[in-house]
């Protein structure tokens, strides 16, 4: 068993958003990043099989998915796509979300 704080082991990045590696294991990986006001983590897509659910901890911003396409995201909110399917995040807040991906890439 293991436990980590999010709030204690991430900090928010002045030039650029910041990652922290939760867990990884041959059957998930858990990812948490934080947002500054206006940080994103840019549209993109894996090519393999799997899912990503993106978890909003804290914040307002928005998902983002292919051809512009943009869902409001508040804390509470979940996003869950297949991986293939083009994904990202903009922060309107501080933000802070947990990213888990399945099977890990």
């Amino acid at each position: 068993m293991k436990k980590i704080n999010l709030y204690e082991e991430n900090v928010f990045g002045d030039k650029a958003f910041t990652r922290l590696l939760v867990h990884d294991s041959p059957y998930f990986k858990i990812l948490n990043f934080n947002f500054k006001e206006g940080q994103e983590l840019p549209v993109h897509s894996h090519d393999i099989e799997g899912q990503v659910s993106i978890a909003v901890l804290e914040g307002v911003g928005e998902f983002l998915g292919e051809a512009d396409s943009r869902l409001p995201a508040k804390a509470g909110d979940v996003l869950i796509s297949d991986i293939k399917e083009p994904h990202g995040i903009r922060a309107k807040s501080k933000m802070r979300v947990l990213v888990t991906i399945a099977p890990p890439i």
